[in-house]
């Protein structure tokens, strides 16, 4: 797998954030079972740039935690079949590395700071969350309606299990 990686924010975390990014993008391809490595782009921004994306790709003028781009369309969540076609194959794999490239994610880490304040847990778990949460959304996952969200909330704790940063409010990782 690959993560582009880039922080443009002034934040300081008391963790490695790129190493905690590939973690949990491994485990959500694991736990999606992605047949293929894959190529996601993460970038750490600020308040007002995120706020600048979600209007100008949302139209919603706020500012928000995570945005997330798929590049691809799925079937149904988490269903890899359609890649095998060779005219979607073009589009969809990188022609240098081979590997499937699922889109973008932009995190705020202004929301991670305030949000991981605000649910009574770390920094770490609120930047893993959103990560989690994106790569959901980068292989197919919604959370629109109540049956995708409890789907979705599934994997995201099994995802955050496999990085072994669950949800612990006695005890915050």
């Amino acid at each position: 797998m690959t993560l582009n990686f880039e922080n443009k924010s002034d934040r300081q975390f008391g963790f490695d954030p790129e190493k905690i990014a590939s973690a949990v993008c491994r485990a959500a391809l694991e736990a999606v079972r992605c047949p293929y490595e894959a190529e996601v782009s993460l970038l750490i921004t600020d308040g007002e740039q995120i706020r600048e994306m979600n209007r100008t790709y949302r139209g919603i003028d706020r500012e928000t935690d995570v945005l997330s781009f798929p590049l691809q369309e799925y079937d149904a969540p988490g269903s890899f079949e359609r890649f095998e076609d060779p005219e979607i194959q073009s589009d969809a794999f990188d022609p240098d590395s081979g590997e499937l490239l699922l889109g973008d994610i932009v995190i705020c880490a202004d929301r991670v700071a305030s949000q991981a304040r605000e649910y009574g847990h770390s920094e770490k778990r609120e930047f893993a969350f959103l990560v989690a949460h994106s790569m959901l959304h980068l292989t197919g996952y919604d959370h629109m309606e109540a049956e995708e969200r409890e789907v979705m909330e599934d994997m995201q704790r099994k995802i955050m299990d496999m990085v072994q940063i669950p949800r612990d409010f006695q005890n915050p990782v």
